[in-house]
């Protein structure tokens, strides 16, 4: 255990002689230094764990020494005893208010200052030890905050994963790649940035999006797969996966199933009002329902469907633009067009990342 440094601020060398007699039996190693500025560079070099500091020395005064050792934030915690033939009571409270923890007037008793001294050495190392375990705590801390943020990132990847699964599932007969609600997900998450959404919206329409076909589950295969016009009963038959897919999200507690239940529903009602299940007009229709119609409509009119080839991405552009105020929130078809480079861009990059090609069914 390494010895307690005690350092001997006094510029009389019969002082300091005299304290280190007091000390010579005690273990503790002993520096010395003649005035302040001496003092504060031994300080810095050799970091005491106290200080017996005189007030009365040529150049800076003991008061200005203190005031400098306690304004450092390495040196704030060395404990400083004031050692002075001054015992007014002025300079008592100057030497507290200077930072001091203990003082003592000369001439004094070797056992009392023995005594000042062993006792602020014990409260020094009890100090000392909550600082190391406060620093030992922090690194804990740090590690366990890393390795929970990690645990949060492997559980976010697993249920976006899990998300795209379900959506997958909806959609496994027709399109078994699962590419349309990955790239949807990936799509509304560019159009919530487009629109100034917060972190959060947008964190949970690109989860909840992929969901918004989860009602296919319920539509016969002779007319989800059918390859010609559908008659107006398929249709209405068809209308039904978003009253289907509402239905099977509803009653959750959790915002972004809340969401996916919200976009299932509404995703295909128009901004004129003549959309379906409800025929919701304009503001009526949620934010992110009005958000993914464009986006379903988008990948859905490039994407090759069993019906009809991919349409070129230039004309599914003009008939976006020819629909805003109609089928589309012109705010959102604003935004869509000013972002259409990153959007293009998120489809094509889900597209080229899948290792099979499918075709999307009747939407």
């Amino acid at each position: 255990m390494n010895k307690p440094t005690i350092l001997i601020v006094d510029d009389e060398k019969i002082n300091r002689d005299f304290v280190k007699l007091v000390f010579k039996d005690s273990g503790c190693r002993i520096l010395e230094a003649e005035n302040g500025e001496q003092a504060l560079e031994i300080i810095e070099r050799e970091k005491p764990d106290i200080i017996l500091l005189d007030i009365i020395m040529p150049g800076m005064l003991g008061f200005d020494v203190c005031k400098k050792i306690k304004r450092n934030p390495e040196t704030a915690d060395v404990p400083v005893i004031i050692v002075t033939a001054l015992g007014d009571v002025d300079s008592k409270i100057k030497g507290f208010e200077a930072g001091a923890d203990e003082y003592i007037t000369k001439p004094y008793e070797k056992n009392e200052l023995l005594l000042r001294v062993k006792n602020m050495l014990k409260v020094k190392k009890y100090h000392d030890l909550l600082k190391d375990y406060s620093i030992i705590l922090e690194k804990e801390v740090v590690e366990k905050t890393r390795e929970l943020q990690e645990a949060y990132k492997k559980l976010d990847r697993a249920y976006l994963e899990l998300i795209h699964r379900l959506g997958r599932a909806a959609e496994y007969r027709d399109d078994a790649t699962g590419e349309h609600t990955k790239r949807v997900g990936k799509m509304c998450a560019i159009m919530a940035e487009a629109l100034e959404m917060d972190f959060n919206f947008k964190k949970m329409i690109e989860y909840a999006s992929p969901l918004h076909d989860i009602g296919k589950i319920g539509i016969p295969d002779s007319i989800l797969l059918k390859p010609g016009k559908l008659t107006p009963e398929e249709m209405e038959i068809i209308k039904r996966h978003t009253i289907i897919g509402a239905d099977i999200l509803s009653g959750s507690d959790y915002p972004v199933i809340v969401m996916a239940e919200t976009i299932a529903l509404t995703h295909h009602e128009r901004w004129d009002g003549k959309g379906y299940p409800r025929g919701l007009k304009e503001e009526e229709i949620p934010i992110e329902g009005r958000i993914c119609a464009i986006i379903d409509f988008f990948d859905a009119c490039t994407s090759h469907r069993v019906y009809r080839p991919a349409i070129d991405v230039e004309k599914v552009l003009d008939m976006i633009e020819e629909e805003r105020g109609k089928h589309f929130d012109p705010i959102v078809v604003d935004a869509f067009m000013k972002y259409k480079d990153e959007i293009i861009e998120a489809k094509t990059g889900v597209q080229k990342s899948s290792k099979k090609s499918g075709g999307d069914s009747h939407d």
